[in-house]
């Protein structure tokens, strides 16, 4: 063992959307925490829902074999909210029976895998007295105070090989393509892919674009000689006057003060992001009648969450997960393992949660994509 530690018991869970690289990291806290630590390791199933209904397993070495190149999560997840959960239609402060649950099962620490989300809900079991260390997981790459999250890589690569393969049936049709990337409202999968997979045109939720300035990069490749475009879009890329209405619809949510005013507020919000679902294909009609060309849609969806973890989210995620084990033996709690470089550094959960990294709009990569030419509809 390489060091004694007065932690004896700890529990784990995923939450939020699943990605490639959770069961890298529950090996990685498990092995380290069993072998170099001595600890008793439980998982809960399904996230939050789980540790409320106090649904868990034993985790030992033989649990955590076999595991690293496995997708999704061998614990199940759930997107539930720890302070609003719904129980026979009524929503409750859930956290107390939490508590009661972590004592009962004389847990000394409590491990959480998850996105920006998961962090709101670690933090509120941070403010209750549990001892909490989060370990940051998205697909997005949108988790403040964290240089990247285990999932990104992964992703990016099948966004990559998507708009590889789609060159080919745009160049061979005479084609524009839109090839619809995940992320919400961040743009970094889309750039990352667009720029690593050659797009001709890259749109992102930072940088609100213009139909004709598009379409004004699209008429100017024809002018030199190449007869289709591929455009890489964020489903959170919008029009300027979308984006505008977004923007208002979540100005007027952030700043309701009273229930009624924050329920017709939401409902508000809920109701332009409907009128902007489908803006990928409205996108692809106006270039069409803007151009003359044909114009395609692929929407690559949840097969960017899916398969073996890459070799960069399984490091990645041993990493941290190993990390966060030294962490519960030294006794250093409430904190996201934020990865930093080539290292790793503890960060308050209290700065995170809430919060987004979004695209900076000077960034490098936003710089080197305008340098080899690539269009971003502004």
């Amino acid at each position: 063992m390489a060091g004694k530690t007065k932690v004896k018991k700890v529990g784990i869970l995923t939450a939020g959307g699943d990605s490639p690289g959770l069961n890298a990291a529950i090996r990685g806290f498990g092995k380290t925490a069993i072998g170099a630590y001595g600890m008793e390791l439980i998982g809960f199933r399904d996230g939050i829902r789980g540790l409320v209904e106090d649904r868990h397993i034993p985790l030992d070495g033989r649990a955590l074999s076999g595991i690293l190149t496995v997708g999704g999560t061998i614990l199940g997840t759930s997107r539930d909210k720890v302070h609003k959960y719904v129980v026979d239609g009524e929503t409750r402060d859930m956290v107390p029976t939490v508590v009661e649950n972590y004592h009962r099962n004389g847990l000394d620490a409590l491990i959480v895998l998850g996105g920006g989300g998961t962090a709101k809900n670690a933090l509120k079991l941070v403010d209750a007295g549990l001892n909490v260390v989060h370990l940051p997981k998205t697909i997005d790459n949108d988790i403040a105070m964290t240089d990247t999250s285990f999932g990104f890589a992964t992703a990016m690569e099948i966004a990559t090989d998507a708009i590889d393969r789609v060159h080919s049936t745009a160049h061979s049709h005479h084609r524009i393509i839109l090839t619809e990337i995940m992320g919400h409202r961040a743009g970094w999968l889309t750039l990352g892919a667009g720029l690593a997979g050659g797009a001709d045109i890259i749109l992102i939720p930072e940088i609100p674009y213009t139909v004709a300035s598009v379409a004004g990069a699209v008429k100017a490749r024809t002018k030199r000689g190449s007869n289709f475009s591929v455009v890489a879009l964020a489903e959170g890329a919008r029009d300027v006057d979308d984006s505008a209405d977004y923007d208002a619809a979540m100005l007027l949510e952030s700043s309701a003060n009273t229930p009624e005013a924050k329920r017709a507020a939401k409902a508000h919000l809920a109701h332009v992001e409907d009128l902007q679902r489908e803006h990928t294909f409205k996108l692809a009609r106006d270039l069409e009648a803007a151009t003359g060309l044909e114009t395609r849609v692929t929407i690559l969806g949840y097969v960017q969450r899916g398969g073996t973890p890459c070799a960069a989210d399984r490091l990645l995620a041993t990493r941290l997960g190993s990390t966060a084990a030294g962490l519960v033996a030294r006794g250093e709690f409430g904190v996201m393992v934020a990865a930093r470089g080539e290292g790793t550094e503890p960060v308050p959960l209290a700065e995170v949660a809430g919060k987004v990294r979004n695209v900076p709009v000077d960034h490098e990569w936003v710089t080197a994509a305008r340098q080899v030419g690539v269009g971003l509809g502004d």
